[in-house]
């Protein structure tokens, strides 16, 4: 499955960092996004300007938390020896398709964890932060500290445009 598992440098750095705010992650801080017919969680793989519009390219996910991620866990991996999904999320990416969608230049942005100041030590997460869409483009692409790459994000889509971004902290 294509991006199941982030790279062992972005994983480290989120496990070290997770510690200290897994009460956070149990109280539902970093709840994602409620799911509707409107809302999407894909991989972004990247941002592109064309003819003056701002494009993701996404590839689609499906994102499972508690007992839905443990049946979808045991379904796609009976024979794994372990009763359900590990850290209690579980991502089914069943083909690699990539579409490009159009990002309203008004959508709202919400991050859990970037690299706020270049320093590896200051990396914490800050649940459903606000940043404007003109950050999120500007460090998405840096992968100094984190590869803002390997985290889910929910999408909302109204009228063919992505108006809303939530990143999916992964704990």
């Amino acid at each position: 499955m294509k991006k199941l598992s982030l790279s062992t440098a972005v994983i480290a750095v989120v496990l070290a960092f997770s510690i200290p705010s897994a009460n956070a992650v149990g109280k539902g801080e970093s709840a994602p996004a409620g799911q509707s017919a409107e809302t999407v969680t894909a991989f972004i793989n990247h941002i592109d300007h064309k003819e003056g519009k701002l494009y993701l390219t996404v590839d689609d996910i499906q994102w499972f938390e508690g007992a839905a991620a443990n049946e979808a866990f045991l379904e796609n991996e009976p024979y794994s020896g372990m009763d359900g999904a590990p850290d209690g999320y579980y991502i089914v990416n069943s083909d690699n398709q990539t579409r490009a969608v159009e990002i309203d230049p008004d959508a709202q942005v919400e991050m859990q964890i970037y690299d706020q100041d270049g320093v590896l030590e200051d990396l914490q997460p800050v649940f459903n932060q606000a940043i404007p869409l003109e950050k999120f483009n500007a460090i998405f692409g840096d992968k100094h500290i984190v590869d803002l790459s390997g985290f889910p994000y929910h999408l909302t889509i109204k009228d063919g445009k992505v108006v809303r971004i939530v990143q999916q902290y992964i704990p």
